[in-house]
């Protein structure tokens, strides 16, 4: 048990009153699964490795794009060869950080259906949540523009690695793209209570 003195509690409250009333908490939210549409997008996007490899960046890697935190992945709890059905374990596991990435940096006034939100999910999974929040696109959205228009304008300009426009990044985004322009009325973002 932890007890403090009222000092120690004075000095909180003052510290807490002191701070700006503008301060924006950062949110922390846990995004919602997305469709079976997007698990499809991505698991093409990526390709199936059924065995552990170095990416370009020199990276462990395995399954649909699982990032392993040990050589060879050892790590990963599936034996190798992967099965697809592993891959698919590993993958969901992994796109939980893009979700909550997504349902997070968006605003409170941004509303994505589930083809909208899956193809940023796919985005956010494919380049990292630290360029998806600094992102024009993200700043675009929360700036209360519409999100077909954004996407649409947007994704097409995330096809560079190292200055260099790759043909698979411009298939994904196109892809991305068409998923976003998917009627559905499924709704994904905001999510309740965040």
């Amino acid at each position: 048990m932890v007890a403090y003195t009222a000092s120690v509690i004075a000095l909180l409250a003052a510290s807490a009153a002191a701070l700006p009333t503008n301060l924006k908490l950062a949110k922390r939210c846990t995004g919602p699964a997305v469709n079976q549409a997007t698990l499809t997008l991505t698991e093409n996007s990526e390709g199936l490795v059924d065995t552990a490899y170095q990416d370009p960046t020199g990276h462990w890697t395995i399954g649909y794009g699982h990032l392993c935190g040990a050589a060879e992945c050892t790590d990963v709890q599936y034996s190798q060869p992967l099965s697809t059905a592993a891959g698919q374990a590993l993958l969901q596991g992994d796109l939980g950080t893009a979700q909550d990435c997504i349902t997070n940096e968006t605003g409170e006034n941004v509303v994505l259906n589930a083809n909208e939100y899956g193809a940023l999910v796919d985005w956010a999974f494919n380049e990292g949540c630290g360029n998806v929040a600094s992102s024009t696109l993200i700043s675009r959205l929360n700036n209360g523009e519409d999100p077909q228009t954004v996407i649409g304008q947007e994704l097409p300009q995330w096809v560079y690695s190292d200055g260099q426009e790759l043909p698979g990044l411009v298939t994904r985004r196109k892809n991305e793209v068409n998923l976003a322009n998917t009627a559905t009325s499924a709704g994904a973002l905001p999510v309740g209570n965040c």
